[in-house]
């Protein structure tokens, strides 16, 4: 992971001084940071959903050192991650819950808000699937599951600031985010 940090770190450069797209640049970082190291480590099935929690929480805490916004990269992280196990033919949806675990607790490790995170966490798996052509409904609910589980891993008030980010997050479906939080469909 430390090659990753370091990718990240420099390619980041840029991006703080103003010069470039920090989810574009975040999402291709990871990309291939991810396909390289599921490449180089075989059982891609396997070893896809574990290195995508791991990272996307260590992306959160590189792009927190460049001092850029790790609220504004999460969603280039977690579409990167996703992009990458689907390129190495992963689990997807396992990628996504990971991923998007793996930013908020990452998140939290940094003193950003998880509240901010989670939702550009759903917003990067959203991304993510209309680039490849997935359903955006199923990762977004993966992406949901992931930051919940992670909010509720960290206990206190994470739990609450999560969930209300989500549901009043004006970009992101609803219907999706209310039936997971509620366990109403309609």
């Amino acid at each position: 992971m430390a090659s990753l940090a370091d990718d990240l770190k420099n390619a980041l450069s840029s991006v703080v001084s103003g010069a470039g797209d920090i989810v574009a640049t975040t999402r291709d970082v990871i990309k291939n940071n991810l396909v390289d190291t599921l490449r180089a480590g075989g059982e891609v099935a396997t070893s896809s959903v574990e290195t995508a929690g791991r990272v996307a929480s260590e992306g959160v805490k590189a792009v927190s050192d460049t001092g850029a916004s790790a609220t504004q990269a999460v969603t280039g992280l977690v579409s990167g991650v996703i992009e990458g196990v689907r390129e190495v033919g992963g689990d997807i949806g396992g990628a996504t819950r990971e991923a998007a675990h793996g930013v908020v607790k990452g998140a939290k490790e940094v003193g950003e808000d998880v509240g901010e995170v989670a939702v550009s966490a759903v917003d990067g798996a959203i991304k993510a699937a209309h680039n490849i052509g997935a359903d955006s409904g199923e990762l977004a609910k993966d992406a949901v599951l992931g930051t919940l589980r992670a909010a509720d891993e960290i206990g206190g008030e994470a739990g609450g600031i999560v969930r209300k980010a989500l549901l009043n997050a004006a970009a992101l479906p609803h219907d999706i985010i209310d039936a997971l939080l509620t366990g109403k469909t309609e």
